[in-house]
C-alpha cells in the first residue's frame, strides 16, 4: 500500500471540504486576557480571543501563578511516576478532597485528562460489571463514547435529552442487568442541558448508576461552582460526576468523584489510570487553587452568566443568526464548512479576533459554526467589534441572517 499516497489523498480531501484543521500559534499574555499574540508567517501581531474554554479566566490569575510557581520551586516538575510507583504527591491528595468536596461526594480520582477521566472510567465499569448495559445520549463527547465502546459492553444510544426513548430502551432491559446512563449537564457546541434530576430518576428506577459529564459547568453553575447539578440541587442524585480542570479552573486534568468504593475501583482497575505518569505537583497545586478561589467568589459567575447574555442579546439585535442557547456558550451558524473556514480567516486577517470554525464531526453537516465563548474579562467595547466584525464578514460573504431556531 501508498500509506503516504493514502494520507495525501485523505488530507487534501478535508482541504476541499473546508474540514481542514489549521492551528493558530497563539501566545498567551498574562494580564491582558482575552489578547494574545498571533504567530503567522514569521510576523507577529495581538488579536482577540473569542473561543477559548478558559471560561473564567483562571489561567492567568495570580493565586493560581503562585501556588504553581511555589509548588515548582519547593518540588520540581514532574511527579516522578505513575501514581503507584512514587508518584502520589500531598497536592494530588489535596486536590482530589477538594474536588469530592465540591461535588458532596466521598472520593475523587484525579487523571492527566477530561478525555481520559471519561474514556478510562465507562471502559473500566462496563467491561468490569457482569453483564453490563450502557445508555448513551446522542450528543456525547468523544471521549464517552470511546470509553463505552472500548468497554466492550452492550452500548444503547438515546435520543438527546429524550426522556422517553431512554425509558423505552430501558424498560426493554432484563432489571436484574447492570446499567449505567451516561450523559452531559451542558453540551458545549449548542449551549443547551439536560434536565439532570429526571435523568436520574429515570435511571434509578430501571437499576442504572448515573454518569454525569460536568466538563463545561464545573467552577461556572451552582452557589459554589459545582456544576448544573449544584446549581438544580440534585447533586446527591448523580452517581458519577466527572469534570474538568482545564476550563473553568484554567489549568489542564480531568476527575471523577463519587462513592468511596466506586472511586477505589476505578483507582484500582482503570489501565488509563494505572498506567499514566501522574499530574505534576505544580498543576495540581495550581488547579487546588483555582478551585478554592472559584467556589470563595460567586461574582465571577454572576459577571460570567451576564457577559454571555449580553452578547447573545447584541448578536440578535444585529441581525446574525446567533443559536438558541441558556447557557454560556453563544453559538453562531453558519451551516457550511467552507464558509465557516472562511469567516473564521476573514475575522482573524480583518478584524484580529480569532474565533476557531467548529465543522464536522464535531457538529452535524449542515450545522457549521463559529462558537463564542464571552468570559468576564471581554468587556463592552470586545462586544461592540465582534459584533461589527461579524456584520462585516457576513455581508461579504453573502451569509443567511436567518436564526438557526427558524
Amino acid at each position: 500500500m501508498d500509506y503516504e499516497a493514502f494520507f495525501g489523498g485523505h488530507l487534501q480531501r478535508l482541504r476541499d471540504e473546508g474540514r481542514y484543521r489549521v492551528f493558530a500559534e497563539l501566545e498567551r499574555i498574562v494580564g491582558a486576557f482575552p489578547r494574545a499574540r498571533f504567530h503567522h508567517n514569521g510576523t507577529v501581531r495581538d488579536v482577540t480571543v473569542w473561543c477559548s474554554n478558559d471560561y473564567l479566566a483562571m489561567g492567568q490569575h495570580p493565586a493560581v501563578l503562585e501556588a504553581m510557581q511555589a509548588a515548582i520551586g519547593a518540588q520540581g516538575s514532574g511527579a516522578g511516576g505513575t501514581r503507584n510507583i512514587s508518584g502520589t504527591n500531598t497536592m494530588h491528595v489535596a486536590l482530589e478532597r477538594e474536588l469530592a468536596s465540591l461535588h458532596g461526594k466521598e472520593a475523587a480520582l484525579v487523571f492527566t485528562s477530561g478525555y481520559v477521566a471519561n474514556e478510562t472510567t465507562l471502559q473500566t465499569l462496563g467491561a468490569m460489571l457482569p453483564g453490563c448495559e450502557l445508555y448513551s445520549d446522542a450528543y456525547n463527547h468523544a471521549s464517552m463514547i470511546a470509553g463505552i465502546r472500548h468497554s466492550g459492553a452492550r452500548r444503547h444510544i438515546f435520543r438527546h435529552n429524550d426522556l422517553g426513548h431512554l425509558e423505552e430502551l430501558l424498560a426493554a432491559s432484563d432489571p436484574a442487568t447492570p446499567k449505567i446512563v451516561a450523559f452531559e449537564s451542558v453540551y458545549s457546541m449548542d449551549g443547551d442541558i439536560s434536565p439532570i434530576g429526571e435523568m436520574c430518576d429515570l435511571a434509578h428506577r430501571y437499576g442504572a448508576l448515573a454518569y454525569l459529564d460536568e466538563v463545561h459547568a464545573v467552577g461556572m453553575y451552582g452557589a459554589g461552582g459545582g456544576g448544573v447539578a449544584e446549581r438544580d440541587g440534585v447533586l446527591d442524585k448523580v452517581d458519577i460526576v466527572q469534570g474538568t480542570l482545564a476550563k473553568a479552573f484554567g489549568v489542564v486534568g480531568g476527575y471523577v468523584a463519587s462513592t468511596a468504593a466506586t472511586v477505589d475501583f476505578v483507582r484500582s482497575c482503570g489501565s488509563g489510570f494505572i498506567f499514566s505518569t501522574s499530574m505534576p505537583p505544580a498543576i495540581a497545586a495550581g488547579a487546588l487553587a483555582s478551585i478554592r478561589h472559584v467556589r470563595a467568589h460567586p461574582e465571577l459567575r454572576t459577571r460570567h452568566q451576564e457577559r454571555a447574555a449580553t452578547l447573545k442579546r447584541r448578536l440578535a439585535a444585529a441581525g446574525l443568526p446567533v443559536m438558541s442557547s441558556v447557557t454560556h456558550i453563544v453559538p453562531v451558524l453558519v451551516g457550511d464548512a467552507a464558509p465557516c473556514k472562511h469567516a473564521s480567516d476573514l475575522l482573524m486577517d480583518r478584524h484580529s479576533i480569532y474565533v476557531q470554525p467548529i465543522n464536522y464531526p464535531t457538529v452535524p453537516r449542515g450545522t457549521e459554526r463559529l462558537r463564542l465563548t464571552p468570559t468576564p474579562l471581554h468587556s463592552d467595547d470586545d462586544m461592540t467589534r465582534l459584533v461589527a466584525a461579524l456584520q462585516d464578514v457576513w455581508q461579504t460573504l453573502g451569509l443567511s441572517p436567518r436564526v438557526a431556531a427558524e
